[in-house]
């Protein structure tokens, strides 16, 4: 059941989609809190690691860059990479079913906030083959 009440919610408030690559906490989402049209959360990338190459069918994205450095790659309409570095508040557009890839290139952990338009896209991430759930009460950044 959906708890409408939930408009200030922390990462450690929710459970994560642990992988080998970092994690989501998704902080605002149908199953979250109600949010309809769409989700976001944040996400935790330690130093050297990365998203691979993918695209969210339908689907736009936001990526925000709160701390730390990377790379990020968003192919253009061609399907041609675009990389370029990023840093704090750096805000990412990726276009609707665009493939898109990030890699935390600093010394420190990397964390990025996402927004998916419609919501749902992040949900097709349950069936990689390294997605764990981490419960919320062992979903601690530290």
């Amino acid at each position: 059941m959906t708890d409408n009440s939930k408009v200030f919610v922390y990462p450690k408030d929710v459970s994560a989609f642990g992988f080998d690559w970092g994690r989501l906490s998704l902080t605002v989402a149908p199953e979250v809190n109600g949010a309809k049209r769409f989700s976001g959360g944040v996400v935790d990338l330690p130093s050297g690691k990365g998203h691979t190459r993918h695209n969210h069918p339908g689907a736009e994205e936001i990526i925000f860059v709160i701390s730390g450095n990377g790379e990020q790659m968003v192919e253009d309409e061609k399907g041609n990479p675009v990389v370029e570095k990023v840093g704090p508040g750096c805000t990412i557009y990726v276009p609707e079913s665009r493939f898109h890839s990030t890699l935390n290139t600093g010394d420190a952990a990397m964390q990025l906030f996402v927004v998916y338009s419609p919501a749902g896209p992040e949900l097709a991430l349950r069936e990689l083959p390294d997605f764990r759930l981490i419960r919320r009460a062992d979903n601690v950044t530290g």
